[in-house]
């Protein structure tokens, strides 16, 4: 089929569903997109223009969008890959298409830092332009649709880039639009380049069994047809397999095999009206032997994306268990094209007023701010993509949370106030942990108190929503600011001595400007606040300070470099020293005297461990631990060799030395409490203490200990090696 040929099959297929469309407009728009775009070629060889035309054809015959959707979709890459501007379009077509195509302009990788910024960013550039015009969204995912549908044409490494980022962002996305259609057509394709053994597997299986499968379908289907017409009712009965990525899904995470896989097979009821759905509910279970516990009504307690139904799970012939769905027409086109329908819907003048199906998104946008990367991707996919849980408030009103949601979700999507002054909570009359799951169909009741302290941090790990997290550090940001920026500058402090350089080197008044502008606060404070109600990570800050980092320790190396004179210069340059006898801070040095001593950071020796000593110039002696990887002889610079000398503990030493020991546990609650009581226990003095958690559940925790020696220190370490859930405890040597 030629370009001409699909243009006219374009044609054709919004004049079946719309035949008042704008066809000059949307001609116009095809000529356009064909002359800026001539002389360009895709992967197959094919003019480029065809992929606008595909995308266009997606969006009339697939979410039978509007004239001005259609024109926008064939200039779609216009801005982006030719040399017309958004004034070009704006004045040749109009505002709202220059907007419209702009939008998808702007949906494109970007570059970040890291996989998850990366990934963050798209995803609010995505919402962003959902909440200004659905229509930009809607196109862009049948442009991924179409990019899918010809991903063969690219390089394999490609291929999987495209596959998981489709995976993650944009089915998601679909599903969270209703747009299952789309969304089952998205996740196969990925599939299909991701595990293509494993996709081709099920295939094969389906293949070599679709007689069998087709037999019992259509004797399903017969079976139930029969029964609506005995009982009067016109309706249409759809038989399905599961698509093969849902089929994936379990039989890999459960390991099971095609036979064991339970309810293969999925048959929609479309009837007229409301009151007939619960009509054919009961035809339904008349028929075939009900599954107890398998039973949804999407009908009376509509999912967010605007999704109604009826589902049940009853048992067929031979045994074999399958699904049955339930639904109107209108219900059915916004199942299929959910938000995409709507708006058809409200074209036609039958949904105004209805904007609120997709408010969602700007409340996630709000929910999301001050989420670093990490946190706003997985609490985001959560909220998009998660399986639903439905409970009601005491008054019998219907509360839609994520599932694995809490009595803390619960009481956050009430009200802020509510949450914040929550006590106690009671689950069908009984009283519940914060961290216990709802199920469906639980009552839940949130006891307040007028004089509760506020969220507990430990909540922010324990609520699934994002709204509920959300409001829990919007609590720590206004009502903890002095406590959070001693827990921030603890934790940044902390991070910052890993690379090697001090705090105050780094925030010196010569570098503080510029700091703060690459980090875009006014001052420290502001950001050890924000480091400590949980609005950003150390760990990603001090990444953005790498060229600040780097030019310090540039410094370090430039002064190391001019310290002492070298071995093979003449000897008259060297001063005599006698053998030095006065130890200073409990370290004899012998050949020097009258110099400063200092303990090196890197390692952070303590009385009973070997040492050696590197004199430095300006700073005396360092001294570090022999097993310290910056005092390995075979790392020593040879124009070093004479810098490194002889010391050794006295037997007048002081009272308390500081180290440091690095903890790898399983995080849990109450980790750092009983890490704590060893500590106090043991009569260890702590300096600082900073905790990171990583995405697979550990807990890093950093603490600066004041020991008197190594013997003491290894009573420490022994006991915290006790504590449940530690790992390890290691003393860091060379960073």
């Amino acid at each position: 089929m030629n370009v001409q040929e699909k243009y006219q099959r374009l044609e054709d297929t919004v004049r079946s569903y719309n035949p008042g469309a704008n066809f000059d407009l949307i001609r116009s728009a095809f000529l356009y997109a064909e002359e800026h775009h001539r002389g360009q070629n895709r992967k197959d060889g094919s003019p480029f223009v065809t992929h606008p035309l595909a995308v266009a054809q997606i969006v009339a015959e697939e979410l039978h969008l509007d004239s001005e959707s259609i024109a926008a979709a064939l200039l779609h890459d216009t801005i982006e890959d030719t040399d017309a501007t958004h004034e070009d379009i704006a004045r040749t077509f109009s505002p709202t298409i220059a907007d419209i195509v702009e939008g998808v302009s702007k949906l494109t990788r970007v570059q970040a830092a890291s996989k998850a910024e990366e990934q963050m960013e798209n995803l609010r550039k995505m919402l962003l332009a959902m909440s200004k015009d659905i229509r930009v969204i809607l196109i862009k995912m049948a442009d991924r649709l179409h990019n899918m549908r010809t991903m063969e044409y690219q390089t394999p490494e490609k291929q999987k880039q495209k596959s998981l980022e489709t995976m993650e962002i944009y089915a998601p996305i679909a599903h969270r639009l209703g747009m299952q259609k789309m969304k089952w057509e998205l996740e196969d394709l990925s599939l299909k380049y991701l595990d293509p053994i494993g996709y081709q597997e099920i295939i094969d299986a389906l293949e070599e069994k679709a007689s069998e499968y087709d037999g019992f379908m259509a004797s399903i289907h017969d079976q139930i047809t029969k029964r609506l017409q005995e009982a009067g009712i016109q309706g249409t009965v759809y038989g399905r397999m599961k698509h093969p990525y849902s089929i994936y899904r379990k039989m890999y995470t459960q390991n099971k095999s095609l036979d064991d896989v339970f309810d293969l097979f999925a048959f929609r009821v479309i009837v007229g009206t409301v009151s007939e759905c619960y009509h054919v509910l009961g035809i339904i279970h008349d028929l075939y032997k009900p599954v107890l516990g398998r039973f949804k009504d999407y009908i009376g307690t509509p999912k967010p994306n605007m999704y109604q139904s009826l589902h049940t799970t009853v048992v067929g012939e031979n045994g074999i268990p399958f699904e049955v769905q339930i639904r109107t027409q209108k219900m059915h086109e916004i199942a299929e094209y959910g938000i995409a329908a709507h708006w058809k819907y409200k074209q036609n003048g039958q949904g105004e007023g209805d904007e609120h199906n997709y408010e969602w998104v700007r409340r996630l946008l709000e929910n999301q701010e001050g989420a670093d990367a990490e946190d706003f991707i997985h609490s985001l996919k959560v909220d998009m993509f998660a399986d639903e849980v439905f409970v009601f408030t005491p008054q019998g009103d219907v509360i839609n949370l994520p599932a694995g949601a809490t009595p803390i979700d619960f009481a956050y999507s009430i009200h802020s106030a509510i949450g914040n002054h929550m006590v106690a909570a009671k689950v069908n009359g009984h009283i519940a942990q914060f961290d216990s799951k709802l199920q469906n169909g639980d009552i839940v009741e949130i006891v307040t108190s007028k004089s509760a302290h506020g969220p507990s941090r430990d909540w922010m790990k324990i609520a699934r929503s994002s709204e509920a997290r959300s409001k829990i550090r919007q609590w720590f940001k206004r009502e903890c600011r002095d406590e959070n920026i001693v827990r921030g500058r603890a934790s940044f402090e902390a991070e910052v001595k890993r690379t090697g350089v001090s705090l105050k080197e780094l925030t010196a008044e010569e570098n503080l400007p510029g700091i703060l502008k690459r980090l875009a606060y006014k001052s420290l404070d502001d950001m050890y606040a924000a480091i400590g109600y949980g609005g950003v990570t150390s760990l990603k800050l001090v990444g953005r300070l790498r060229e600040d980092i780097q030019r310090i320790l540039k410094m370090h190396q430039e002064d190391r470099a001019a310290e002492v004179p070298l071995k093979d210069e003449p000897e008259k340059t060297r001063p005599a020293v006698p053998r030095r006898t006065k130890s200073e801070q409990g370290i004899v040095v012998e050949g020097l005297s009258n110099c400063l001593v200092k303990f090196a950071k890197c390692c952070t020796p303590v009385p009973g461990d070997d040492i050696v000593g590197f004199i430095t110039r300006g700073y005396g002696v360092s001294v570090h631990r022999t097993d310290c990887p910056n005092a390995d002889p075979a790392r020593r610079k040879p124009e070093e060799e004479g810098r490194w000398i002889k010391v050794s503990w006295d037997d007048s030493t002081r009272e308390n030395y500081s180290t440091t020991l690095e903890v790898v546990a399983k995080d849990r609650l109450n980790l750092i409490m009983d890490i704590s009581t060893v500590l106090s226990s043991t009569k260890t003095w702590v300096t600082n203490m900073s905790v990171r958690t990583t995405n697979d559940g550990f807990a890093l925790i950093t603490i600066e200990v004041g020991v008197s020696d190594s013997t003491q220190l290894a009573t420490v370490r022994r006991r915290l090696e006790q504590v449940s859930g530690v790992l390890r405890v290691t003393r860091p040597a060379g960073k």
